[in-house]
């Protein structure tokens, strides 16, 4: 069934305005259990919008985003499972831009899960695939931050070896 006009505008309004709410909780140091619950509510709900909506890269984004989200609450299992959504959307699909960020992702949650090989081995490949892309500087920046980040997050967690 085709969407209309107002409702193809609903959704993507709704999409962003849960995935921009979304960020205001992952940038905070400290989430309660009831912040922690209402930030996973809005990831999920910006990506199911985008799943009706969108296509391959703002689902992509999506993926990634909820995988951020229970990385912050230190749900491991969870983390990874969107994670690797998110990178084999990025492949199926082509979105080579999207890579980096996505090996991110599965990085992040292998860190969250304490595991430093597959953390390490992850965001080494990241890197890679951010140098071989042509970013504009900030874009670069945002993808340059999310590894600097996880490898902070590697280190910080004294994951093991």
């Amino acid at each position: 069934m085709a969407l209309s006009k107002a409702e193809r505008e609903f959704h993507r309004k709704t999409a962003v305005s849960c995935f921009n709410r979304t960020w205001d909780y992952l940038l905070k140091k400290n989430l309660d259990p009831k912040a922690g619950q209402e930030m996973l509510h809005l990831a999920h709900a910006s990506r199911y919008h985008w799943g009706v909506l969108g296509g391959a890269h703002q689902q992509a984004v999506g993926d990634w985003q909820v995988s951020r989200a229970y990385s912050a609450l230190g749900d491991s299992g969870l983390a990874l499972q969107f994670a690797l959504s998110s990178l084999s959307l990025c492949e199926r699909k082509h979105l080579d831009g999207l890579v980096p960020s996505a090996m991110e992702g599965v990085a992040r949650a292998y860190a969250v899960a304490k595991d430093r090989s597959n953390a390490t081995r992850l965001i080494k490949m990241a890197r890679a695939e951010l140098g071989r892309l042509r970013l504009d500087t900030e874009d670069w920046k945002i993808f340059e931050t999310q590894i600097r980040e996880t490898e902070a997050l590697i280190e910080r967690k004294g994951v093991r070896r």
